[in-house]
């Protein structure tokens, strides 16, 4: 492994710039449960420095924040280039290096979001002098969010912004790991929590106790059965690796000891949908049947006990963007098609919110992601250059 402090690079320039400013933002603790504020403050002042129009937009702790620096003008309808800056938690013990020291070997820099995915903001920092003074024809807006890795939190502050604006932007481009292709879906989210409170007592009286786990395990069943219709009936998308909705338990936790009847059990699951669904219709409708289902006989048997739920974080999907006006403008430059993703990104966040229509386009692989010794590789880096470079030609020549 080599030290980038003390590296000199055999490939170009730009790529060179992208590699020594992703070394900077790894160098960066910003997992979702640590403030990004200093690497904030660091990318501010780089594109600051440079001419940008700054906005920052702190979280109500004042502790995350987002980042928003626009060039060009203000009077047209401008395209969006936006990353997150939150990373998960790298304290597997098979790291072979320090997670926030990057490191580079057979071409390839490893650590914590050179994939997912500091790379593309990396990219997008070693663009950015010359995107400063190219002349744009149409605004470039460069965002980059807080906590997306626990629910896109920070996003949605960013889309409203940007809907407000008196000319909002036409197109998003989302730099999350794609290999660089072109990806036009991206399934929604909702996670969701149940708690199930019972009563307790030791195990040989079972008969007069409400136990938790087994009016919990009727919600699993229930939850799984609708997994399965979706599965069964869709609605389908082909694009899709999985072509529809899913919906499975995905933690379960409850009672103290083998001998005591469990008195609370929690479990928490998710619904992963497609866009054209109503999702959160479809995930009120589920909870008021496990309800009417499981909470009668359980306060029947003794008031007070029952199943109550908690949304977790939800995102939406995003659409396919290719039949909108920002997408047709710049559909020359987009790299070739590379289907639908079930991964999340804040695509369908500015669609939704914003009214802004997005793709994904990103470097680095998916399959890097969250994993020990995250890595990006070089060529990937220099892929996205070329392909941010290209915009910022056509958008100084249109």
């Amino acid at each position: 492994m080599i030290d980038l402090s003390e590296t000199t690079f055999a490939f170009d320039d730009l790529t060179a710039d992208a590699a020594r400013h992703l070394a900077r933002l790894i160098s960066f603790d910003t997992v979702s449960c640590k403030s990004n504020r200093a690497l904030i403050d660091h990318m501010a002042d780089f594109f600051g420095d440079l001419g940008g129009r700054i906005t920052i937009l702190p979280d109500e702790t004042g502790a995350k924040a987002n980042l928003i620096a626009a060039f060009g003008p203000e009077d047209i309808a401008g395209i969006v280039w936006s990353g997150h800056t939150d990373v998960v938690p790298a304290d597997e013990p098979e790291w072979e290096s320090d997670p926030f020291l990057a490191q580079i070997k057979d071409d390839k820099l490893f650590g914590r979001g050179s994939c997912d995915m500091k790379g593309f903001a990396a990219c997008v920092m070693a663009v950015a002098p010359q995107l400063a003074h190219a002349g744009l024809t149409r605004p470039i807006y460069l965002c980059f969010s807080y906590d997306e890795e626990v629910g896109c939190l920070g996003a949605p502050a960013i889309a409203e912004y940007l809907e407000q604006l008196p000319v909002p932007p036409e197109f998003a481009i989302i730099g999350e790991p794609s290999m660089m292709k072109l990806i036009t879906g991206q399934k929604g989210k909702i996670a969701m929590r149940a708690h199930v409170t019972g009563t307790a007592g030791h195990s040989s009286f079972a008969p007069e106790h409400v136990n938790a786990i087994e009016f919990a395990s009727k919600a699993v069943e229930r939850i799984s059965e609708r997994g399965r219709r979706y599965e069964k009936e869709g609605p389908f998308d082909q694009d899709f690796t999985v072509p529809h909705a899913t919906m499975l338990v995905t933690m379960m936790q409850g009672g103290v000891a083998t001998n005591v009847t469990p008195d609370s059990c929690t479990l928490t699951f998710e619904l992963r949908s497609i866009s054209g669904m109503d999702p959160e219709q479809d995930m009120e409708r589920l909870l008021d049947e496990i309800t009417r289902a499981v909470t009668p006989p359980m306060q029947d048997k003794f008031p007070g006990t029952g199943i109550r739920f908690e949304k977790i974080f939800s995102y939406p999907a995003m659409g396919d963007a290719r039949e909108t006006q920002g997408f047709q403008r710049y559909a020359d430059l987009l790299p070739a098609w590379g289907g639908k993703v079930s991964y999340g990104s804040e695509g369908g966040v500015f669609e939704r919110i914003g009214g802004i229509p997005a793709v994904i386009v990103g470097p680095g692989s998916i399959d890097q992601a969250h994993k020990p010794n995250e890595f990006v590789a070089i060529e990937q880096l220099a892929t996205c250059i070329e392909f941010l470079n290209g915009i910022v030609d056509f958008l100084s020549s249109e």
